[in-house]
């Protein structure tokens, strides 16, 4: 169930987004080992100067192709975060032409009380899920 946010500068066609989103999603699946219809991804496109993303001082440069992620999930472990961040970076780069200086990810940790998919109710509270 992580929830994610995509930042990017406009200007990918649909196919690109696509692409992008399918590629995520098959990490997130392999790696945080959930079910494969647990999707959701939201897309948030700006103009190149809405987003001014460098590199905290690490000596890189990033392009108009940078993607911003950022993912609420419940706790995944520091192996399974560092597992996640290579196999998309990877991937991205073979799938996406997207340079690994242009991912940029950002995980925030909740807890099962912090999730409603429906109806008003909190189904990992309920034992629904």
């Amino acid at each position: 169930m992580p929830l994610l946010r995509f930042d990017l500068i406009e200007g990918r066609t649909d196919e690109e987004l696509k692409t992008l989103l399918d590629v995520t999603h098959d990490t997130v699946v392999n790696v945080f080992g959930v079910p494969k219809r647990d999707r959701y991804q939201i897309v948030h496109q700006h103009k190149p100067n809405e987003m001014i993303i460098q590199d905290t001082g690490l000596g890189f440069n990033r392009s108009e192709n940078v993607v911003v992620l950022s993912i609420r999930s419940t706790q995944r472990s520091d192996k399974q975060k560092q597992k996640f961040y290579e196999t998309l970076v990877k991937e991205l780069s073979e799938k996406c032409d997207i340079e690994p200086n242009d991912v940029m990810v950002s995980i925030v940790t909740n807890g099962a009380g912090e999730w409603s998919f429906g109806f008003g109710e909190a189904q990992f509270l309920t034992g629904e899920l």
